[in-house]
């Protein structure tokens, strides 16, 4: 695969998973469903989606720009609940899965965020986000994603 977006534009519906409590040695889950159109700008070196959660009563946007010099894609996601956008996500494809790393802040404490993309094919793809509290020695995932294409 190479290392775009390309296989994400079009539309897709998901059913997303949460943890209630992130960072808190909580292993309780919610689902709800999520339905994401996602287009391409730029001949491919930029995408932009919008995804709704008609359960949870907000959207969010993501843009996505791509930067040939270090072969690497910031991804900038804002919500419709928080809409300032969150610090990049910065990273790349490498056989097949996409890893995009920042660093952030979590209810006032510095972290370690990631997001990755896999299990990509022509008609799904799975998201996961996970949060890092000692420089990504270790991982709790927060938020799975499994996107189906509608079209």
């Amino acid at each position: 695969m190479d290392n775009n977006f390309d296989f994400l534009v079009g539309t897709w519906t998901s059913k997303q998973r949460r943890l209630r409590e992130i960072l808190n040695g909580c292993d309780e889950w919610y689902e709800f469903t999520g339905d994401l159109k996602c287009w391409s700008i730029w001949d491919g070196a930029g995408n932009i989606d919008e995804v709704t959660f008609p359960d949870q009563g907000y959207s969010g946007v993501t843009v996505r720009l791509y930067d040939a010099k270090t072969d690497e894609w910031s991804l900038y996601w804002a919500s419709s609940r928080s809409p300032m956008a969150l610090p990049p996500q910065v990273g790349r494809f490498v056989d097949g899965r996409g890893e995009f790393y920042a660093d952030d802040v979590f209810n006032g404490e510095k972290i370690k965020v990631v997001f990755i993309w896999s299990n990509i094919t022509a008609t799904t793809a799975r998201w996961e986000q996970a949060f890092s509290r000692d420089g990504g020695e270790t991982w709790e995932t927060n938020w799975v994603a499994d996107f189906t294409r509608t079209s």
